[in-house]
């Protein structure tokens, strides 16, 4: 698969990522990661929360890890969210989730750790201390956010002295915020709006790895838009240009992410082999700019 620079590492341009993995039974678990390998999707997205842990565990079972087995792959986890208690990027919560992390995904090492939700009452200083105890014991090698904004990264990049390589946000063709702002600069219009800083932009700037998370969803969870009776008009484009490239609709929705300049590297959600294939085919199309655009105005945006 192509790959993109994410801080010094050489990743594929998608992630896999295993937030439902735990819906899967050892064997179907064992053949999905497996199809993961032979189709060069070797890089593996998890967190703390997802399952409660379990995620990470099936994975590594499923997996069966091993030195050998782990130099083959990328495994980034994240922690800060306590399920309906607190956001925690205290030292103390961060050293023991990434403990809880290796212990379960059975490897000595991450490659990524990126705090998963911004934590109003973070103190820069105990986060810049965990990293870097961290990295001083060699279990993390990078470090990045999820879900924040340039002055929340700003503040953290004053204290915290290992770049910050990635930043975890949701981004599909009906939930394109950050890239909309972009197009309606100085307009009255609702999606001239800027709800996150120009967070795109500033990434872009500080060489950030955005991470498209929820490629395929509409909203918050609600569901996916590809073939949903709710986008006719977004569907019917999709499916048209698929056609035109001979793939399936799930390529084309990964590909429009993937045409963006950003160099970004989206997280796919699927537990499903088929649908993980056709993320990665996405990694070898490139939308003219014409197709780029009639998918974000069928989608109901608007050029100004």
């Amino acid at each position: 698969m192509r790959t993109i620079k994410l801080g010094g590492l050489q990743v594929p341009v998608v992630a896999v990522g295993c937030m439902r993995i735990n819906k899967l039974d050892k064997s179907e678990a064992e053949r999905f990661v497996q199809t993961s390998l032979d189709i060069g999707a070797n890089f593996f997205d998890h967190a703390d929360i997802y399952g409660g842990g379990v995620c990470e565990e099936i994975f590594a079972d499923a997996v069966h890890m091993s030195p050998a087995v782990r130099e083959k792959m990328f495994l980034q986890s994240k922690c800060g969210i306590r399920p309906g208690i607190a956001f925690d990027f205290s030292k103390e919560h961060i050293l023991e989730s990434v403990d809880g992390i290796l212990k379960r995904l059975k490897t000595d090492y991450l490659d990524v750790l990126l705090l998963h939700r911004p934590d109003a009452l973070m103190e820069p200083e105990e986060v810049a201390e965990a990293f870097d105890i961290l990295q001083n014991a060699g279990k993390v090698r990078n470090f990045g956010v999820s879900n924040q904004n340039p002055m929340q990264i700003q503040l953290l990049k004053k204290f915290v002295k290992q770049p910050i390589i990635a930043n975890q946000l949701q981004l599909s063709i009906t939930n394109a915020n950050m890239i909309s702002q972009g197009i309606h600069v100085n307009m009255l219009d609702e999606q001239a709006v800027n709800r996150d800083g120009s967070v795109l932009d500033f990434c872009r700037i500080n060489d950030i790895t955005v991470q498209p998370w929820s490629p395929f969803q509409y909203g918050f969870f609600e569901g996916v838009f590809l073939g949903n009776e709710k986008f006719p008009e977004l569907n019917a484009r999709i499916d048209e240009i698929a056609a035109k490239y001979e793939v399936s609709s799930t390529t084309i929705a990964m590909a429009w992410l993937l045409r963006h300049p950003a160099q970004m590297q989206p997280v796919t959600g699927t537990m499903n082999a088929q649908r993980l294939k056709d993320c990665v085919k996405a990694a070898d199309i490139k939308l003219t700019r014409e197709e780029w655009y009639q998918i974000y105005l069928s989608a109901g945006n608007i050029l100004p």
